[in-house]
């Protein structure tokens, strides 16, 4: 009996209209186009800016296409995990709140905290879901509102980050198909460099937190910046060279779209040519968690079966890793 992988077999996205150009931001804070794109490579990003919508709002329009590509009944779905930093709530779990406006009433669901590397930690735990025998239609989404914590007077954090959401749909598969192997990291002591203040047990929300906008994400971004290139380099070379994959083995790098020149140095690390290099950070920044379900999203239909992707990010925690995955569907 060949062994069961959990293959990829439908893509949904969704970011909202509302477009935050960087001329519009250098209205707003010291900056300037030029800037930004020589440093990120970000012209746009999309913010959610409907009054009393949140990530689930984004979330849930990435599932319906999903649902619709496939013609299924949400009833079939057996779990929904949602990679988030920014949840609708502490609790319930966005997650939850998804599956119920779905109709996914007979899936369990939770979400997944590993900030930009959670896409990747959740396709890892849904997929060994599906490898146990246990479930068959696993949904695994990446999404932040990442607007709802931004202070838009910090010309360090406001230029990089969007709002959007990616969900991919994880079935048994026997032809070899799938999530193929995985390396995901952590180390602790980044948490000093990229976090939000307040806001949890440590430092509940109070006036005294509020008024010191400590409810925001702090960045610190050299430090950042040196532990990303290094680490989201380093370890998609290692998934590479585990299963003997060499650079025209690879038909497309996945990265997190966090900055352009951290993409280029993990191309290169991998000797991997531009062209085979999904970027899309010009036209959303920064999504966190939906940065790679989004670049799946928009390459679903440039995407050949059998075709090997490797899925990297690094995030704050820090967080970190790299997933090969092999195409299980013709896109077109």
């Amino acid at each position: 009996m060949n062994k069961i992988t959990a293959a990829i077999t439908a893509v949904g996205g969704y970011v909202p209209e509302y477009r935050l150009t960087n001329a519009e931001l250098e209205k707003m804070v010291e900056t300037n186009d030029e800037w930004i794109r020589t440093r990120t490579g970000i012209e746009e990003r999309r913010i959610l800016k409907e009054e009393g919508k949140a990530t689930s709002d984004l979330c849930i329009p990435a599932v319906e296409e999903i649902l619709r590509k496939k013609n299924l009944d949400p009833k079939e779905i057996d779990c929904i995990i949602c990679a988030t930093v920014t949840p609708d709530m502490v609790f319930p779990a966005t997650a939850n709140i998804v599956a119920y406006k779905v109709g996914a009433t007979n899936a369990f669901s939770y979400d997944l905290g590993a900030a930009c590397s959670g896409f990747l930690y959740a396709l890892s735990t849904g997929a060994a879901y599906i490898e146990s025998g246990r479930y068959k239609k696993v949904i695994v989404i990446g999404a932040d509102k990442m607007s709802a914590i931004i202070d838009y007077t910090d010309r360090a954090t406001c230029i990089i980050f969007g709002d959007g959401a990616g969900a991919v749909l994880l079935e048994p598969n026997s032809e070899g198909y799938g999530v193929k192997d995985s390396i995901l990291r952590s180390d602790g002591s980044g948490k000093d460099f990229l976090h939000m203040k307040a806001g949890g047990s440590l430092k509940p929300a109070s006036i005294e937190t509020v008024t010191a906008k400590e409810h925001y994400v702090y960045q610190e971004g050299k430090t950042v910046f040196k532990f990303a290139v290094v680490g989201m380099a380093e370890v998609s070379a290692e998934i590479m060279e585990r299963n003997n994959l060499g650079a025209d083995d690879i038909a497309w790098l996945v990265p997190h779209q966090a900055n352009l020149r951290i993409i280029d140095a993990t191309a290169s690390r991998m000797n991997l040519s531009k062209d085979k290099v999904m970027i899309n950070i010009q036209k959303y920044g920064n999504t966190t968690a939906g940065t790679l379900p989004l670049c799946l999203w928009d390459w679903e239909k440039q995407l050949k079966k059998g075709d090997n992707l490797i899925l990297a990010a690094f995030g704050g925690g820090f967080t970190w890793g790299a997933c090969w995955v092999k195409w299980a569907y013709d896109g077109k």
